[in-house]
């Protein structure tokens, strides 16, 4: 049986039908300080963007890490900048009040190789275990 989708015991349709004010009362308390101070110039472009594309299924792209995933873009798949190439994130409820950020990692897994040119003679030794 398939668990349906709550957050803090609120349906993804009672969320999305949700006023703003009632919304942010329900949210931790540093996204409502974050969304109570205020949105930026930019972070109200891709509001509008993400309003948009929801319609018309645009891709979106943005170096917008810091914005707040919120009910209403809930299915949209947004391309977040990570520093070299930008992520498509695919927002889900469970992401609900999390940034976008956190789902485009800035840095990998670093694996190292054989030694290279002028390396010591010490380190071109490689256990076969």
């Amino acid at each position: 049986m398939v668990r349906e989708f709550r957050y803090r015991g609120y349906t993804l349709e009672e969320l999305q039908a949700m006023p703003a004010d009632k919304l942010l009362a329900i949210l931790p308390s540093r996204q409502r300080r974050s969304l109570t101070r205020g949105l930026s110039e930019e972070k109200h472009k891709l509001i509008e963007e993400i309003k948009t594309a929801k319609s018309s299924k645009n891709s979106i792209k943005t170096h917008i890490r810091d914005l707040i995933i919120l009910p209403y873009m809930v299915g949209l798949t947004i391309n977040v900048h990570n520093g070299k190439d930008f992520t498509p994130v695919e927002i889900k409820p469970e992401m609900i009040g999390h940034y976008l950020g956190e789902y485009a990692m800035t840095n990998k897994r670093v694996v190292h190789g054989a030694p290279g040119v002028g390396a010591s003679r010490s380190s071109l030794y490689v256990p076969l275990k």
